[in-house]
């Protein structure tokens, strides 16, 4: 699973990137036409690179995939799909109000999923295991959706308000999110019984 993934993640960034405008021209001026295009697939390459990340540590601390779980991981992949094709549709249009709306949409719909298949493996694998312990009480996770939600209501007033927000949330998972790696480094040294403080 977490190899098919990796592959679908790598082929959306691949897809992604050849979709991106060819300039007109061999000045810096050429640049300019392209530039919302651009700053879209980067702001769509954070967020799938984090996705990739946060999905990789996630998987390394599942002790076993059960059909739940495979379910689960291909709708977040299913959402994680449309990512370029929102990412086209925003920085084509020049940060239009629908498609800054759609891409919020699109957002919002893989955090959901993100959680969906975080709790399948908890309920799979117990309140006990290495991804439960990891998580906690997860407050970034359960604040997504909350910005997402008034990204894609900022983006029918102000678009570039809405993406804004976007690139806020994006930022903030940027920051390294180590609570899966120090648990499994805690119960490495300490045995399968130990906990977090």
């Amino acid at each position: 699973m977490e190899a098919f993934s990796d592959g679908v993640i790598a082929i959306l960034i691949t897809v992604m990137v050849l979709e991106l405008p060819h300039p007109h021209g061999t000045t810096w001026a050429a640049l300019h036409d392209a530039l919302p295009v651009l700053l879209c697939y980067v702001l769509s390459f954070v967020y799938l690179g984090i996705y990739w990340n946060n999905h990789h540590h996630m998987l390394q601390a599942t002790d076993r995939v059960i059909g739940l779980i495979l379910w689960a991981n291909l709708h977040l992949l299913f959402w994680l799909s449309l990512i370029p094709f929102t990412t086209a549709w925003l920085g084509e249009n020049r940060l239009a109000s629908v498609p800054a709306a759609a891409y919020g949409i699109v957002l919002l719909a893989a955090a959901v999923a993100f959680y969906l298949l975080q709790r399948a493996i908890v309920r799979d694998q117990g309140s006990g295991s290495l991804v439960a312990t990891a998580v906690g009480r997860d407050p970034k996770g359960k604040l997504s959706p909350l910005v997402y939600a008034a990204g894609i209501g900022l983006s029918f007033l102000t678009p570039w308000l809405g993406v804004a927000v976007y690139a806020g949330m994006a930022l903030l998972w940027l920051v390294p999110d180590r609570r899966i790696e120090r648990t499994i480094e805690h119960r490495s040294a300490f045995g399968p019984e130990a906990r977090e403080d």
